[in-house]
C-alpha cells in the first residue's frame, strides 16, 4: 500500500506520527479540506505529467490550476496528464493519493510559485484518506524538490492567508 512506503519514508526522519488518517476521503481537494477543517487553497495538491521520457510532480496550492502557456514554456512541451494507471505505475501512488513522498526512482518534483504564501500547506501521503502538515521550508526539504517553478493561474487574485 502506497501510504506504507510514504510511512516508511516519514520514519527515516522520524516524522511518522505526523502522518494523519482520516475516516472519509481526502482524495479531492475540497474532500480534504474538509476532512482538515481548512481553506481549500491551503491542500498542496500533486498533479502527475508525462513530459518526453520523464514522469513530472507538480504540487500545486489547491485553488491553483496549470496554464497551459506557462507549462509549456518551462518544460518545452505541452501539459499531458498521466492516466489514473500510468500514475499508479509511474509514481507509485494511486490518483487521490498522488505526493511527492516514497515515490519511484526518476520522478521529478516540482514546487509551484502558489504554495509559497502559506506558512503551512496539506499534502497527501500515498493513500486517499491521509495528508500531513508541513511549513514550506518541510516541503522543500522532504519533497526532494527539483525547482520552484510558475506554471499556475488563477491563485493570483486570492487573498493571502
Amino acid at each position: 500500500m502506497s501510504i506504507n512506503r510514504v510511512r516508511e519514508y516519514f520514519r527515516k526522519f522520524s516524522m511518522e506520527d505526523r502522518i494523519l488518517e482520516f475516516e472519509v476521503s481526502s482524495a479531492t481537494v475540497e474532500l480534504a479540506a474538509k476532512a482538515l477543517g481548512c481553506a481549500p487553497e491551503r491542500i498542496a495538491k500533486t498533479l502527475s505529467f508525462q513530459v518526453h521520457d520523464r514522469v513530472v510532480l507538480i504540487v500545486t496550492a489547491g485553488d491553483a490550476k496549470i496554464e497551459n502557456h506557462k507549462y509549456k514554456e518551462y518544460f518545452g512541451a505541452k501539459a499531458r496528464m498521466l492516466t489514473p494507471k500510468e500514475a499508479e505505475e509511474l509514481v507509485g501512488h494511486a490518483v487521490g493519493g498522488v505526493c511527492p513522498f516514497g515515490v519511484k526512482e526518476g520522478v521529478e518534483v516540482y514546487l509551484d510559485e502558489s504554495l509559497k504564501r502559506f506558512e503551512t500547506v496539506f499534502p497527501a501521503c500515498g493513500s486517499s484518506n491521509s495528508a500531513i502538515e508541513l511549513t514550506i521550508p518541510e516541503l522543500e526539504q522532504y519533497s526532494n524538490r527539483e525547482a520552484w517553478v510558475d506554471v499556475c493561474k488563477g491563485w493570483r487574485e486570492e487573498a493571502v492567508i
